[in-house]
Protein backbone atom coordinates (compact mmCIF):
# COMPACT_ATOMS: atom_id res chain seq x y z
CA UNK A 1 0.00 0.00 0.00
CA UNK A 2 2.64 2.54 0.81
CA UNK A 3 3.88 2.06 -2.55
CA UNK A 4 1.13 2.46 -4.37
CA UNK A 5 0.72 5.94 -2.18
CA UNK A 6 4.15 6.98 -3.42
CA UNK A 7 3.00 6.27 -6.72
CA UNK A 8 -0.17 8.01 -6.70
CA UNK A 9 1.33 10.87 -4.96
CA UNK A 10 3.93 10.92 -8.02
CA UNK A 11 1.54 10.84 -10.24
CA UNK A 12 -0.27 13.88 -9.10
CA UNK A 13 3.03 15.80 -8.67
CA UNK A 14 3.68 15.14 -12.14
CA UNK A 15 -0.28 16.15 -13.30
CA UNK A 16 0.19 19.13 -11.05
CA UNK A 17 3.15 20.44 -13.45
CA UNK A 18 0.66 19.89 -16.14
CA UNK A 19 -1.88 21.62 -14.33
CA UNK A 20 0.13 24.89 -14.18
CA UNK A 21 0.59 25.01 -18.30
CA UNK A 22 -3.48 24.69 -18.30
CA UNK A 23 -3.67 27.71 -15.60
CA UNK A 24 -1.29 29.92 -17.73
CA UNK A 25 -2.82 29.06 -21.05
CA UNK A 26 -6.52 28.50 -20.66
CA UNK A 27 -7.21 32.45 -20.19
CA UNK A 28 -5.37 33.14 -23.52
CA UNK A 29 -7.18 30.68 -25.52
CA UNK A 30 -4.15 29.12 -26.52
CA UNK A 31 -3.45 24.97 -26.58
CA UNK A 32 -2.40 23.35 -23.62
CA UNK A 33 -0.59 20.85 -26.01
CA UNK A 34 1.91 22.86 -28.19
CA UNK A 35 4.36 24.78 -27.65
CA UNK A 36 6.02 23.20 -25.22
CA UNK A 37 6.32 24.38 -21.54
CA UNK A 38 8.96 27.53 -21.43
CA UNK A 39 10.02 30.43 -19.86
CA UNK A 40 7.65 33.10 -20.01
CA UNK A 41 10.10 35.98 -19.73
CA UNK A 42 12.74 34.49 -21.82
CA UNK A 43 10.77 32.31 -24.32
CA UNK A 44 13.55 29.38 -23.86
CA UNK A 45 12.38 25.48 -23.85
CA UNK A 46 12.47 24.38 -20.21
CA UNK A 47 14.84 21.10 -20.45
CA UNK A 48 13.17 18.05 -19.24
CA UNK A 49 15.80 18.24 -16.57
CA UNK A 50 14.48 21.08 -15.42
CA UNK A 51 10.62 20.53 -15.53
CA UNK A 52 10.95 18.05 -13.05
CA UNK A 53 7.84 18.99 -9.97
CA UNK A 54 8.59 20.91 -6.70
CA UNK A 55 12.93 19.20 -6.95
CA UNK A 56 13.89 21.55 -10.05
CA UNK A 57 11.88 24.72 -8.57
CA UNK A 58 14.54 23.92 -5.50
CA UNK A 59 17.66 23.18 -7.58
CA UNK A 60 16.93 26.22 -9.87
CA UNK A 61 16.47 28.38 -6.63
CA UNK A 62 13.36 29.66 -8.33
CA UNK A 63 15.03 31.49 -10.90
CA UNK A 64 15.17 30.32 -14.69
CA UNK A 65 18.41 28.62 -16.26
CA UNK A 66 18.65 30.97 -18.81
CA UNK A 67 17.60 34.35 -17.88
CA UNK A 68 17.48 33.77 -14.53
CA UNK A 69 14.09 35.78 -14.15
CA UNK A 70 12.03 34.43 -11.23
CA UNK A 71 10.00 31.54 -11.05
CA UNK A 72 6.55 32.12 -9.76
CA UNK A 73 5.52 30.23 -6.71
CA UNK A 74 2.53 29.43 -8.53
CA UNK A 75 4.56 26.84 -10.51
CA UNK A 76 5.90 24.24 -6.94
CA UNK A 77 2.81 25.49 -5.07
CA UNK A 78 0.16 24.07 -7.63
CA UNK A 79 2.14 20.89 -7.96
CA UNK A 80 2.17 20.53 -4.20
CA UNK A 81 -1.45 21.10 -3.64
CA UNK A 82 -2.30 18.10 -6.29
CA UNK A 83 0.03 15.63 -5.02
CA UNK A 84 -1.56 16.58 -1.19
CA UNK A 85 -5.14 16.08 -2.75
CA UNK A 86 -3.96 12.78 -4.16
CA UNK A 87 -2.76 11.68 -1.01
CA UNK A 88 -5.75 12.84 0.80
CA UNK A 89 -8.20 11.39 -2.08
CA UNK A 90 -6.26 7.98 -2.02
CA UNK A 91 -6.41 7.81 1.69
CA UNK A 92 -9.72 8.58 2.12
CA UNK A 93 -11.48 6.41 -0.67
CA UNK A 94 -8.85 3.72 -1.07
CA UNK A 95 -8.33 1.38 -3.84
CA UNK A 96 -11.71 2.12 -5.99
CA UNK A 97 -13.34 3.27 -9.04
CA UNK A 98 -14.35 6.30 -7.37
CA UNK A 99 -10.74 7.48 -6.75
CA UNK A 100 -9.05 8.24 -9.99
CA UNK A 101 -12.74 10.15 -10.69
CA UNK A 102 -12.18 12.03 -7.38
CA UNK A 103 -8.70 12.85 -8.37
CA UNK A 104 -9.10 13.77 -11.66
CA UNK A 105 -12.11 16.03 -10.13
CA UNK A 106 -9.77 17.81 -7.31
CA UNK A 107 -7.55 18.40 -10.44
CA UNK A 108 -9.85 20.43 -12.55
CA UNK A 109 -11.35 22.35 -9.20
CA UNK A 110 -7.72 22.95 -8.68
CA UNK A 111 -7.18 24.93 -12.31
CA UNK A 112 -10.39 26.63 -11.26
CA UNK A 113 -9.16 28.43 -8.56
CA UNK A 114 -6.14 29.60 -9.60
CA UNK A 115 -7.60 31.06 -12.67
CA UNK A 116 -10.67 32.77 -10.92
CA UNK A 117 -8.22 34.13 -8.31
CA UNK A 118 -6.19 35.60 -11.03
CA UNK A 119 -8.31 36.68 -14.32
CA UNK A 120 -12.00 36.33 -12.07
CA UNK A 121 -13.28 33.78 -14.85
CA UNK A 122 -13.90 29.88 -14.80
CA UNK A 123 -13.09 28.88 -18.26
CA UNK A 124 -16.70 27.24 -20.18
CA UNK A 125 -13.41 24.58 -21.44
CA UNK A 126 -13.51 22.66 -17.76
CA UNK A 127 -17.15 23.38 -16.62
CA UNK A 128 -18.78 22.57 -19.82
CA UNK A 129 -17.20 19.32 -20.78
CA UNK A 130 -17.18 18.51 -17.04
CA UNK A 131 -20.99 18.68 -16.54
CA UNK A 132 -22.33 15.38 -18.43
CA UNK A 133 -18.94 13.64 -17.91
CA UNK A 134 -19.81 14.54 -14.31
CA UNK A 135 -23.40 12.87 -14.61
CA UNK A 136 -21.93 10.42 -16.40
CA UNK A 137 -19.58 8.99 -13.97
CA UNK A 138 -22.23 9.82 -11.19
CA UNK A 139 -24.15 7.04 -12.75
CA UNK A 140 -21.83 4.53 -13.60
CA UNK A 141 -19.02 4.75 -11.41
CA UNK A 142 -19.98 6.93 -8.04
CA UNK A 143 -21.77 6.13 -5.31
CA UNK A 144 -24.46 9.41 -6.31
CA UNK A 145 -26.01 7.77 -9.13
CA UNK A 146 -28.10 9.02 -12.38
CA UNK A 147 -31.05 10.47 -10.42
CA UNK A 148 -29.39 12.33 -7.84
CA UNK A 149 -26.26 13.99 -9.97
CA UNK A 150 -29.44 14.96 -12.25
CA UNK A 151 -31.26 16.58 -9.59
CA UNK A 152 -28.09 18.27 -7.71
CA UNK A 153 -27.28 19.33 -11.77
CA UNK A 154 -30.59 21.34 -11.73
CA UNK A 155 -30.84 22.20 -8.51
CA UNK A 156 -27.22 23.64 -8.69
CA UNK A 157 -27.43 25.12 -12.12
CA UNK A 158 -30.94 26.05 -11.33
CA UNK A 159 -29.90 28.31 -8.04
CA UNK A 160 -27.72 30.10 -9.01
CA UNK A 161 -29.18 30.82 -12.29
CA UNK A 162 -32.11 32.55 -10.51
CA UNK A 163 -29.41 34.25 -8.22
CA UNK A 164 -28.21 35.69 -11.32
CA UNK A 165 -31.57 36.76 -12.61
CA UNK A 166 -32.95 38.57 -9.75
CA UNK A 167 -29.51 40.59 -8.98
CA UNK A 168 -29.64 41.58 -12.55
CA UNK A 169 -33.24 42.44 -11.96
CA UNK A 170 -33.40 43.91 -8.59
CA UNK A 171 -29.90 45.01 -8.09
CA UNK A 172 -29.30 45.98 -11.30
CA UNK A 173 -25.63 44.41 -11.29
CA UNK A 174 -23.95 40.66 -11.29
CA UNK A 175 -24.77 38.92 -8.18
CA UNK A 176 -23.49 35.87 -9.39
CA UNK A 177 -21.18 35.17 -12.61
CA UNK A 178 -22.23 32.45 -14.89
CA UNK A 179 -19.10 30.52 -14.82
CA UNK A 180 -20.24 30.23 -11.19
CA UNK A 181 -23.74 28.66 -12.54
CA UNK A 182 -21.78 26.19 -14.35
CA UNK A 183 -19.29 25.41 -11.81
CA UNK A 184 -22.04 24.43 -8.95
CA UNK A 185 -23.87 22.65 -11.85
CA UNK A 186 -20.88 20.38 -12.66
CA UNK A 187 -20.02 20.09 -8.66
CA UNK A 188 -23.85 19.18 -8.25
CA UNK A 189 -23.85 16.26 -11.14
CA UNK A 190 -21.29 14.88 -9.50
CA UNK A 191 -21.58 14.94 -5.65
CA UNK A 192 -25.58 14.96 -6.24
CA UNK A 193 -28.28 17.58 -4.67
CA UNK A 194 -27.07 17.22 -0.47
CA UNK A 195 -23.55 18.30 -1.34
CA UNK A 196 -24.90 21.34 -3.60
CA UNK A 197 -26.61 22.84 -0.46
CA UNK A 198 -23.75 22.10 1.75
CA UNK A 199 -21.38 23.40 -1.03
CA UNK A 200 -23.21 26.52 -1.28
CA UNK A 201 -23.51 26.75 2.54
CA UNK A 202 -20.06 26.44 3.30
CA UNK A 203 -18.96 28.98 0.36
CA UNK A 204 -21.23 31.28 1.71
CA UNK A 205 -19.97 31.07 5.16
CA UNK A 206 -15.76 30.99 3.96
CA UNK A 207 -16.52 33.66 1.51
CA UNK A 208 -17.93 35.96 4.42
CA UNK A 209 -15.71 35.43 7.02
CA UNK A 210 -12.11 35.53 4.56
CA UNK A 211 -13.91 38.47 2.85
CA UNK A 212 -14.82 40.29 6.07
CA UNK A 213 -11.17 39.70 7.17
CA UNK A 214 -9.18 40.54 3.65
CA UNK A 215 -11.61 44.16 4.23
CA UNK A 216 -10.44 44.31 7.86
CA UNK A 217 -6.45 44.02 7.00
CA UNK A 218 -7.11 46.37 4.35
CA UNK A 219 -5.86 43.55 1.91
CA UNK A 220 -9.31 44.62 -0.30
CA UNK A 221 -11.13 47.55 -0.15
CA UNK A 222 -14.98 47.22 0.05
CA UNK A 223 -15.45 47.86 -3.69
CA UNK A 224 -12.62 45.09 -4.73
CA UNK A 225 -14.38 41.81 -6.82
CA UNK A 226 -13.38 39.15 -4.54
CA UNK A 227 -13.77 35.63 -7.26
CA UNK A 228 -16.65 33.31 -5.62
CA UNK A 229 -15.25 30.05 -7.32
CA UNK A 230 -12.77 29.23 -4.83
CA UNK A 231 -15.34 29.19 -1.94
CA UNK A 232 -17.43 27.00 -4.18
CA UNK A 233 -14.42 25.16 -4.72
CA UNK A 234 -13.53 24.55 -0.85
CA UNK A 235 -16.75 23.90 -0.03
CA UNK A 236 -17.32 21.35 -2.00
CA UNK A 237 -14.10 19.55 -1.31
CA UNK A 238 -15.42 19.36 2.43
CA UNK A 239 -18.46 18.17 1.34
CA UNK A 240 -16.64 15.58 -0.93
CA UNK A 241 -14.69 14.35 2.33
CA UNK A 242 -16.81 15.00 5.23
CA UNK A 243 -19.91 16.51 3.89
CA UNK A 244 -22.00 13.11 4.69
CA UNK A 245 -20.17 13.05 7.99
CA UNK A 246 -21.42 16.40 9.01
CA UNK A 247 -24.61 16.44 7.70
CA UNK A 248 -25.76 13.19 9.40
CA UNK A 249 -23.93 14.74 12.68
CA UNK A 250 -26.45 17.88 12.26
CA UNK A 251 -29.13 16.05 11.74
CA UNK A 252 -28.09 13.50 14.59
CA UNK A 253 -28.10 17.00 16.91
CA UNK A 254 -31.63 18.18 15.85
CA UNK A 255 -33.19 14.62 16.71
CA UNK A 256 -31.63 14.91 20.12
CA UNK A 257 -32.37 18.66 20.76
CA UNK A 258 -36.12 18.20 19.47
Amino acid sequence: MTTIIVIFVILGLLIGSFLNVCICRLPENLSVVLPRSHCPSCKNQIAASDNIPIISFILLRGHCRACQSKIAWQYPLVEALNGVGYFLILNHFGLTFETPIYAIFFSALLVITFIDLKHQIIPDVITLPGIPLALLAASFLLPTGFINGLIGLLLGGGLFYLIAVLSLLILKKEGMGGGDVKLIAMIGALLGWKAVLFTTFAASILGSVIGLLLIATRVKSRTDVIPFGPFLVLGALIALFWGNDMINAYFLYARGYS
